[in-house]
């Protein structure tokens, strides 16, 4: 059946769906399988070593980067279309939530989509976080902290009605991106082999990155045959935690891309656990633990939400298309993540001892 055949059938809005379902249940049984998780590589990159959560990272983000560029250059997808580069960003919100969001996902020990997929395999800690960073990020969205979150989107935004496109304003050939993500993916390589990470390990790194790239071709090809305009969008978990629980709670709400997704992501990484017999259920810790869970959960949900998009959504998918506020956000998740872990947990368990 071909698209077209497919959108007459069950309808456009099913079909955006449909796709947003495949692509979560693609990066929820890969992200799963690798332990793909950006709090967990800042944190080893700030203690000083490049070791298997650093290498998965790089892995995972230079095949998203290969992977998408290839598909821009054969004619898939175009990522001018894309909404993250076809609207203005924040260079203020990319710096002020990109800090606020590196801090929350090491308080909570994970960043939004490595809680969700978590909490698939019945970690209770996630769950709890996972529902206060969707409700925060609602509330950021469109709710009480929104006139906070629009007030500092609004002190520096890109030129020119839309966002950067880094590639094209260094003056780089449209070849490019793809050259620099295959560059990338021989140092993921080079670490991986140095830490002896196995291929099994490397595959699944590698597939969810290609569930960014999925995500990507599908929505462009949705959107060359729909009448109706759809947004041109990939895995990102600010935004479609927030829509996904309000398509639960609002009776009037409709499907889309992130309600497909969302779910997507929690089967596919519940089947991947329960594959692998790692289903468990898990609690806090400690009250310290829990309290520090809540808060950096909270802080993703407004940090995301500022930066437009999470460690995933910015760090990976708008990554992918080299949009400008994208790349600056994903830096500053760096600098608050590593900059959290010094003073929370290096320097607090220093003064322990």
């Amino acid at each position: 059946m071909d698209l077209v055949s497919l959108v007459e059938r069950i309808g456009e809005a099913p079909t955006a769906a449909l796709f947003g379902l495949l692509t979560g249940l693609t990066f929820g049984i890969a992200a799963q399988r690798s332990r793909f998780c950006l709090r967990a590589a800042t944190v080893e990159f700030a203690r000083g070593r490049m070791e298997d959560k650093v290498s998965v990272w790089l892995l995972t983000f230079s095949t998203a980067v290969v992977w998408v560029q290839a598909a821009q250059l054969l004619g898939l997808m175009e990522s001018a279309d894309a909404r993250m580069m076809a609207v203005p960003g924040s260079w203020s919100g990319a710096v002020v939530g990109g800090l606020i969001f590196g801090t929350g996902m090491v308080l909570a020990r994970g960043c939004s989509g490595r809680l969700l997929v978590l909490a698939a395999t019945g970690n209770l800690r996630s769950v709890v976080s996972g529902l206060i960073f969707a409700v925060v990020a609602q509330m950021s969205l469109s709710g009480i902290l929104s006139p906070f979150r629009d007030r500092i989107a609004s002190l520096w935004i890109t030129d020119g009605g839309r966002n950067m496109d880094l590639l094209a304003t260094i003056g780089l050939p449209s070849y490019s991106g793809l050259i620099i993500g295959v560059l990338i993916a021989i140092l993921a390589l080079i670490l991986s082999r140095r830490n002896e990470i196995g291929a099994y390990r490397l595959i699944f790194a590698s597939g969810v990155g290609f569930a960014v790239a999925m995500g990507w071709v599908l929505t462009y090809s949705l959107s060359q045959v729909a009448f109706d305009p759809v947004q041109i969008e990939s895995a990102t978990f600010t935004g479609p935690s927030a829509h996904t629980l309000m398509f639960f709670l609002d009776r009037n709400a409709i499907l889309e891309f992130d309600v497909g997704l969302v779910p997507g992501v929690f089967i596919g990484a519940l089947v991947a656990a329960a594959w692998a017999k790692e289903l468990k259920l898990q609690a806090f810790d400690d009250t310290i633990t829990m309290r520090k869970a809540m808060i950096g959960a909270a802080l993703m949900g407004f940090g995301g939400m500022l930066a437009g998009g999470c460690a995933i959504g910015a760090g990976v998918t708008g990554g992918s298309i080299f949009v400008g506020t994208a790349w600056a956000a994903l830096f500053f998740m760096w600098v608050g993540a590593m900059v959290t872990d010094y003073l929370v947990d290096q320097r607090a368990g220093a003064l322990a001892t």
